[in-house]
């Protein structure tokens, strides 16, 4: 029987390429050097789409194949998929949540863990021999008493306050509105929240709406002995203002696994003492990457076989 084909829009692993060549055809637009000549030379009748969170699928490519059905997306966050395009062709999109949850806030206690203990200064005064010649480092912060504000409390969010909480951390909250039966604290503006808390951890989605929320009026009242984390998408943080802040203590540090323009890190930010840079791994484990790739592949199945998606975005 004939397989029906695939558009491989972003280069997935091997072990999801794999399961999807059981069940497609594939076409490798991600490694097409003449994009447009690639898509205008594929058969007709193309209703599927892989791609990465990252790389997403924009509004060319969607009404370049008039019989797209499905876009199945790697990743939590689906910015980079023109959604409304989607929409207005009938095309369903998926994305992998919950999967990453539990990774994502690991890494985010991570990060505030070597921002407030400098963990990352006090390996290299060690590997530098500078413990022997200098002394001791100087004195530190500590998570434990601390409060939290959290700019999104959906399900990485929830999984954040829940391993704060582990650490003896108030936690309290900013969203587009009040969850019921949340035991936290809400702010309905985030700069009353920033000004009220020792930590500030973004996880909110990128959207119009969440796009620079961290400005510079919500750094400034975070103030000079509160810390920024993001962990969501470089864009819902001012880079510009959050490097002024830096450099001038307007914030005590930063601890950063997303960026404005990645790969590029701008070379002021990469110069401050006071920050902790991650290259965006929040879900960068071997089971979590397995999980949400099995989760795009299972969402095309279901398409192909005639059932509902399994995690629909639209």
């Amino acid at each position: 029987m004939t397989k029906p084909d695939l558009l491989l829009v972003a280069d997935l692993s091997p072990r999801v390429v794999d399961q999807l060549e059981q069940d497609f055809t594939l076409h490798r637009y991600c490694d097409a050097e003449d994009k447009g000549a690639f898509l205008q030379a594929l058969p007709e009748g193309v209703r599927f789409i892989a791609t990465g969170g990252g790389t997403g699928c924009s509004r060319a490519i969607i009404e370049a194949l008039p019989a797209l059905e499905i876009i199945s997306s790697f990743g939590v966050g689906y910015d980079a998929v023109d959604v409304e395009a989607a929409k207005e062709h009938g095309v369903r999109v998926t994305n992998t949540p919950d999967v990453l949850n539990d990774c994502v806030a690991e890494v985010t206690m991570a990060l505030m863990l070597a921002l407030a203990h400098r963990v990352p200064e006090s390996h290299d005064y060690v590997r530098a021999g500078r413990w022997e010649n200098e002394g001791a480092m100087p004195l530190t912060a500590e998570l434990t008493g601390a409060t939290v504000g959290i700019i999104g409390l959906g399900r990485i969010g929830k999984s954040i306050a829940r391993l704060a909480q582990a650490f003896s951390m108030r936690v309290v909250y900013h969203g587009r509105s009040e969850q019921a039966h949340q035991p936290f604290q809400y702010y309905d503006n985030p700069v009353d929240m920033a000004r009220d808390v020792d930590w500030l951890v973004v996880i909110a989605p990128s959207t119009p709406q969440t796009r620079g929320i961290v400005s510079r009026e919500v750094l400034e009242a975070l103030g000079s002995e509160g810390r920024l984390v993001n962990v969501a998408r470089g864009d819902l943080v001012d880079e510009e203002a959050l490097i002024e802040a830096l450099s001038t203590g307007t914030i005590a540090g930063a601890a950063l696994d997303v960026f404005a323009q990645e790969p590029h890190v701008p070379e002021a930010l990469r110069m401050q003492d006071n920050v902790v840079l991650l290259p965006h791994i929040g879900s960068a484990t071997h089971k979590t990457r397995a999980a949400m790739g099995d989760l795009v592949v299972k969402n095309l199945r279901a398409h192909l076989r005639g059932n509902p998606v399994l995690t629909p975005v639209v």
